[in-house]
């Protein structure tokens, strides 16, 4: 996308000078709803670490592999908070190919992502997107497309794909989605860490400060202890390449990651 004047996808009233993580994302997955300012942003983090558009792929790769287990295992519905702006590969679509009566509810609060969302979705009775920081909990449970479409009085598949990070008090908010569904529910997330050397770099911090979104990056213990109250699943908290991998999906060394990934459930 070069003339962003041009741009039908961008919503009234959007602020197109200030990047965000969701464009930024969209870039480096190799989308065409980003803007200058996210370019820009994203093509630093690609001189700091080149290998950051490959993180990008196999988080998305692990999205799609965690959404597949939950579908082999009942859950026809999904909540997926911070969701960013839809690519191939996005949950409804997975979740769809399986069961076309699956739900989805994406929650977003940039403005881009979720206008996006609901121009894809606009023929799609199951599947629709909010626009609401993921931090209001309440506001999002009580919105009225998760009343519509979610039954939080059956499992559910809640997602949080690379939003921890985002987030300084990442416990209370996770612990509240998590205290909301119920028992047999799915939670799956994957998070962004210091502990290996691929992003192991204060610039990656420092340039995403540039953004609306700074990035609080955590160790393997306190990614563990979002998980409290599921037990996770096989093989536990991995890597997004090292969790459940495609039989064919070549092998990748965790230093070269830079995402802990896990999915749990709630017994």
């Amino acid at each position: 996308m070069t003339d962003e004047a041009e741009a039908d996808w961008i919503p009234p009233g959007a602020d197109l000078s200030r990047p965000s993580a969701a464009r930024i994302y969209d870039y480096l997955l190799g989308g065409g709803h980003n803007l200058a300012a996210d370019r820009a942003v994203a093509r630093r983090l690609e001189a700091i670490q080149p290998q950051v558009a490959a993180v990008a792929r196999r988080n998305r790769a692990f999205l799609g592999r965690a959404v597949r287990f939950m579908l082999d295992r009942g859950v026809r519905q999904f909540l997926d908070l911070g969701s960013g702006i839809p690519t191939v590969g996005n949950v409804h679509e997975v979740a769809q190919s399986v069961d076309p009566s699956a739900r989805v509810v994406y929650v977003d609060y940039e403005p881009v992502a979720v206008a996006h969302s609901r121009m894809l979705l606009k023929d799609n009775p199951h599947a629709e997107a909010v626009e609401a920081d993921a931090t209001d909990t309440e506001g999002v449970l009580s919105s009225e497309p998760v009343k519509r479409l979610l039954d939080l009085g059956r499992p559910v598949g809640l997602l949080a794909i690379t939003l921890g990070h985002y987030l300084p008090d990442v416990r209370t908010v996770f612990g509240a989605y998590q205290d909301a569904v119920a028992p047999g529910s799915y939670f799956a997330l994957t998070h962004l860490t210091n502990d290996f050397a691929v992003l192991n770099d204060p610039r990656v911090a420092e340039t995403m400060r540039q953004t609306q979104d700074h990035i609080f990056p955590r160790t393997k213990a306190e990614v563990l202890a979002l998980f409290d109250g599921f037990e996770l699943v096989e093989p536990g908290l991995t890597t997004s390449a090292g969790w459940r991998p495609d039989r064919l999906a070549a092998a990748v060394d965790p230093e070269e990651d830079g995402l802990y990934a896990g999915v749990g459930v709630k017994r």
